[in-house]
């Protein structure tokens, strides 16, 4: 227990003095805290101008046609959905109406030819202009008041009929998929990030020392369980560490700036419930801890530090394919899918299936459990078999030793 708390210790100092480490997690903090106080500093912003914002005229949308009723009929429907502008009826012809919108006095023009039927002039045709868009919805309940009225109604009758709202409630007696998607999306994000790069790092950093031959000296004095272990919740307690800065950083922006955050998707984002923040951590702690341990066992195979990245490459893989299997599912809303429900239970899945399953469906607890405890037992395994391979890696120089050899090496020391 001492030789791991003085790796413990000695890695933990390791990941403190890095610059890129350190300068990572101040950067993204930083980064986080000025895109959660944009809002502030635009409101500020706008409030020195307020003045002027208040003086300036909305651009002019024009409205024609023969019939004087359509006319104010098509202005009164347009002054609600356009209120970005200032929607007047056009006085004059078609060629008054193109004149006055060349010159810039209208910024837009609709000629309506019949209630069903216009033509829409702009000077200049943004790519962005949604205009007619708008205008085609607005313009089909315009054109059946307009009915109701040539069919006797009062306009006020008609309106009436038309603008009956229908109420609805909607009880999800499950997961609201929709709302849980973007938490679940960044923390799964997140776990992938923290695992592939501080995976990386442990695999280079003992790749490094065998290079260097400290680890034979090491190996000699220490047991190689504790080194791996050391190592291990070293990466793991820097990883986690740097996510509670960043994470808590933003919850703490957040808060302060709530009012102006009102956003309903960031809402969505930072209320996560508190049970499903303790699943979280106990599925970031295991499925970082069972990838950790395959990456430094490979990277004590390796005999030179370049060749890493390939040593390294079918955990990734794998790693990878568990990803996407998560993404593809969440996508498509089918995260009880038969695959979802099987990668919720082996190990190298189910820290993201799992996890994303609870944010968006509904799981028994006996699921919860099951999946947990074969990912406890199976972190255990694979960290004593990693410090096996370690210790056997250790001493292996030369051409990188295949798989089988340093397994067939392990179960005969063993």
């Amino acid at each position: 227990m001492k030789q791991f708390g003085k790796i413990l210790k000695f890695e933990l100092k390791g990941y403190l003095r890095n610059k890129i480490f350190v300068g990572i997690t101040i950067f993204l903090v930083v980064a986080i805290a000025v895109a959660m106080f944009v809002p502030n500093m635009i409101a500020a912003f706008g409030s020195d101008h307020e003045d002027t914002a208040a003086s300036t005229e909305l651009p002019v949308m024009l409205v024609l046609a023969q019939d004087s009723s359509l006319s104010a009929l098509v202005r009164n429907y347009f002054e609600a959905a356009f209120p970005d502008y200032d929607v007047t009826v056009a006085q004059g012809t078609v060629d008054d109406v193109k004149a006055q919108v060349i010159s810039g006095s209208a910024a837009c023009a609709f000629v309506m030819n019949s209630a069903s039927s216009y033509t829409y002039y702009v000077n200049n045709l943004s790519m962005w202009d949604s205009n007619t868009a708008t205008a085609d919805a607005v313009l089909q309940e315009v054109y059946r008041v307009n009915a109701m009225v040539q069919n006797g109604l009062t306009p006020e009758q008609a309106g009436d009929i038309m603008s009956v709202a229908i109420e609805s409630d909607t009880m999800a007696l499950g997961k609201d998929q929709m709302q849980n998607y973007f938490y679940t999306y960044i923390m799964i994000f997140a776990l992938y990030m923290v695992i592939l790069l501080y995976g990386q790092m442990v695999a280079t950093n003992v790749a490094t020392e065998k290079s260097s031959r400290a680890m034979e000296v090491l190996v000699t004095s220490a047991k190689p369980t504790s080194m791996m272990f050391g190592k291990v919740l070293a990466s793991c307690i820097a990883g986690f560490s740097q996510l509670v800065l960043v994470f808590g950083s933003a919850l703490l922006f957040y808060n302060l700036n709530r009012a102006q955050l009102s956003n309903p998707i960031v809402a969505s984002i930072f209320d996560m419930p508190v049970e499903l923040f303790v699943y979280l951590l106990v599925f970031f702690v295991l499925g970082f801890l069972i990838y950790a341990f395959l990456y430094g066992a490979i990277g004590s195979t390796a005999s030179k530090l370049e060749d890493i990245n390939t040593s390294v490459m079918p955990i990734t893989f794998l790693f990878l394919i568990a990803f996407m299997v998560v993404m593809f599912s969440m996508v498509e809303g089918n995260v009880d899918s038969t695959l979802m429900k099987v990668c919720s239970y082996v190990p190298f899945t189910s820290p993201m299936a799992m996890f994303t399953r609870l944010c968006m469906s509904t799981v028994a607890w006996y699921e919860i459990v099951a999946s947990i405890g074969i990912l406890i037992c199976s972190t255990v395994g694979v960290g004593v078999l990693s410090a096996k391979i370690y210790r056997v890696g250790v001493l292996l120089y030369g051409m990188p030793p295949k798989l089988t050899t340093i397994l067939k090496t392990v179960f005969k020391s063993s």
